[in-house]
């Protein structure tokens, strides 16, 4: 890859890792989740991206458990 493309790619890696950053400090946080256990959570988030993350934000976040 030259220069140009990855400036161009730079700024969607920074969001990628700032995305998974923040999914695991809100896990970590968390008294509790929904469907799976933390650690799943934790290890679906960092294996699968974008999917992990968004899955996690959508449907293992307890709204109710929040520290």
């Amino acid at each position: 890859m030259d220069s140009r493309t990855l400036a161009a790619l730079a700024p969607l890696a920074i969001l990628a890792l700032a995305l998974d950053l923040w999914c695991l400090v809100d896990l970590a946080r968390s008294r509790r989740t929904r469907h799976l256990p933390r650690w799943a959570w934790a290890v679906l988030v960092l294996a699968s991206f974008p999917l992990g993350p968004v899955a996690y934000l959508l449907l293992g976040r307890d709204r109710e458990a929040r520290a």
